[in-house]
């Protein structure tokens, strides 16, 4: 698809679109509890972090044998330099990915082993569908060797960083599924 074309085509709401390397086109459905998750997450790096933190969200993030990934939100040390148009694994300190219904075998699973083998220091799952969070630490080849869990609603978690900043997530403010009605 040429980018004329893609400049010129509606994508169904509701969905985020990534564009591969490769060409290739993927569309995923995105909530409105995965949207304001990330939003509020993002709140809490500038408040933490500073507004001009290098903080991305749906990024790609260039990874060793092309496991490129975008995750909904990493934390880059501060001196990060983009290698070509991305930024490397290597200036990653935490990625937080948050759980939507049709992502959670890879975010719990596969994402942890991935990351894990990586090095990334930090590894943030969050879920707004068990309301919790669960905060790896300590990786390892196959994943990490530490995950503490921690419910929605128990205040501030002060995550600390391995270049000195501490990144506070706000467990109070993470936004809850809303019940579904029957309106349309």
């Amino acid at each position: 698809m040429s980018v004329d074309a893609i400049t010129h085509t509606e994508f169904p709401a509701g969905y985020v679109v990534f564009f591969g390397a490769d060409g290739k086109i993927i569309m995923t459905p995105q909530s409105e509890e995965h949207s304001s998750t990330i939003k509020s997450m993002q709140y809490d790096t500038i408040l933490s972090l500073g507004r001009h933190a290098k903080t991305p969200s749906d990024v790609y993030i260039g990874f060793p044998a092309d496991e490129n990934s975008a995750p909904d939100l990493a934390i880059l040390r501060e001196d990060a330099r983009k290698e070509g148009k991305r930024y490397s694994f290597e200036d990653v300190l935490l990625i937080s990915e948050v759980v939507s219904t049709s992502s959670a075998r890879k975010d719990y699973d596969d994402c942890t082993a991935k990351y894990g083998r990586h090095g990334i220091p930090i590894y943030l799952i969050v879920d707004p569908y068990a309301q919790e969070v669960v905060l790896h630490t300590q990786p390892t080849g196959s994943g990490y060797i530490a995950a503490h869990t921690h419910a929605y609603g128990t205040g501030k978690l002060p995550i600390p960083l391995a270049d000195g900043r501490t990144f506070t997530l706000d467990l109070d403010e993470l936004p809850r599924p809303e019940p579904e009605t029957g309106d349309h």
